[in-house]
């Protein structure tokens, strides 16, 4: 039998000669098990692979459209880029749910989230719940996460501290949030400043996994956007959200174009007439222009410069044609998908068997190396 520096050296050459394209699971697992540095320490490079999710809402509002979906649409243009796209139902449970309800909410997300651009040929689009190792996955991270981990993470202070009786799926939820993007060994996940610790965890398991049984998952890096969250028509503390009582906080892309000029009319602004932007001092105005700048990819100073004219309540008109031009086409697209039953299921069921395909690969190696098989 070869003398372990030998079998070392022998791996290091094997991973020379392959360091130009992407290592496969077998030469990956084969060449680093003996004691070689992991390919993420020898500085190899993967193919960009990104993953998201969202949850079935329905139809998404503004905040969803520029927070999330158009910047998937832009990734999905980027060359040797292959994005991974799941409506997260699962997550959806941590609140309570309608079947009826939900079961049209993801339907309507899909239809949404294709009417917008993405293109299911070119992108994976899936639902979560049909690939059952988002689950299975999710129990062995469960095992390897510690209650202090998941207790110090904001999104869960925040949430647990407005309920008496906190479901359990919504402490554990980030661990599944986990098995999501490291079953695909997704390199790059696009999330907001409210999910960037969920990713941190997220490779804090990756990394605690590649140690206790052998290399298998990339450390995930964050894509953060540089557009700020908009925030609800009717209180610019807070973000834009499907959960706000009040409907006129937010804008649906399939509002009409009457609700959206009145939703427009009726946001909060202040008692100065002039248009500016200052986000600290004026908030609700500023919100305004942020809307104004995602739609037309003008800067928020050359909106302004253009608006010195207008009072207030002209230039929330000004908005209003903005965003109703953009959102025409879009709203029309879903209102066409949600009669095309038979499409939309294609793109479900398509969508899931490719998903299927990448995390069976990955989840069988793991179920090998834990022990199950």
């Amino acid at each position: 039998m070869a003398q372990p520096s030998v079998r070392r050296a022998k791996c290091l050459v094997r991973y020379w000669h392959h360091s130009q394209r992407t290592l496969s699971v077998n030469i990956t697992n084969r060449c680093f098990s003996s004691g070689a540095a992991h390919p993420e320490e020898t500085g190899h490079k993967y193919n960009k692979r990104v993953f998201s999710g969202i949850q079935p809402t329905g139809v998404p509002h503004l905040g969803n459209y520029f927070g999330a979906i158009k910047p998937w649409v832009d990734l999905q243009k980027e060359d040797g880029t292959e994005v991974i796209l799941c409506v997260v139902d699962l997550h959806a449970l941590t609140l309570p749910q309608d079947p009826t309800k939900l079961r049209e909410n993801i339907r309507d997300m899909f239809a949404s989230i294709l009417a917008c651009g993405i293109d299911p040929k070119k992108s994976i689009l899936f639902q979560q719940s049909s690939v059952s190792q988002h689950a299975e996955l999710g129990w062995i991270l469960g095992c390897m996460t510690t209650l202090p981990k998941l207790e110090h993470l904001p999104q869960w202070k925040q949430k647990s501290e407005t309920m008496k009786e906190v479901p359990l799926g919504l402490f554990t939820y980030p661990v599944l949030q986990a098995a999501d993007i490291l079953l695909y060994k997704a390199t790059h996940v696009p999330v907001g400043d409210d999910q960037v610790k969920h990713v941190e965890l997220c490779r804090h398991l990756a990394n605690l996994f590649n140690k206790k049984y052998g290399f298998v998952f990339p450390k995930p890096k964050v894509i953060t956007g540089d557009l700020k969250r908009l925030k609800s028509l009717r209180n610019p503390a807070k973000k834009m959200s499907k959960s706000d009582t009040d409907a006129n906080s937010r804008i649906e892309l399939t509002d009409s174009d009457d609700v959206i000029r009145q939703k427009l009319k009726k946001a909060v602004s202040d008692f100065t007439s002039y248009i500016s932007y200052e986000p600290e001092s004026r908030p609700a105005i500023s919100n305004l222009v942020n809307i104004h700048a995602a739609f037309t990819d003008l800067l928020p100073e050359e909106i302004v410069e253009e608006s010195l004219a207008l009072d207030t309540l002209a230039y929330k008109e000004r908005v209003a044609d903005v965003v109703i031009a953009n959102l025409a086409p879009i709203r029309k697209e879903i209102v066409r998908l949600r009669g095309d039953t038979s499409y939309l299921d294609e793109v479900i069921r398509s969508g899931a068997d490719r998903a299927a395909g990448i995390a069976t690969d990955t989840y069988d190696k793991v179920k090998q190396l834990v022990g199950f098989t």
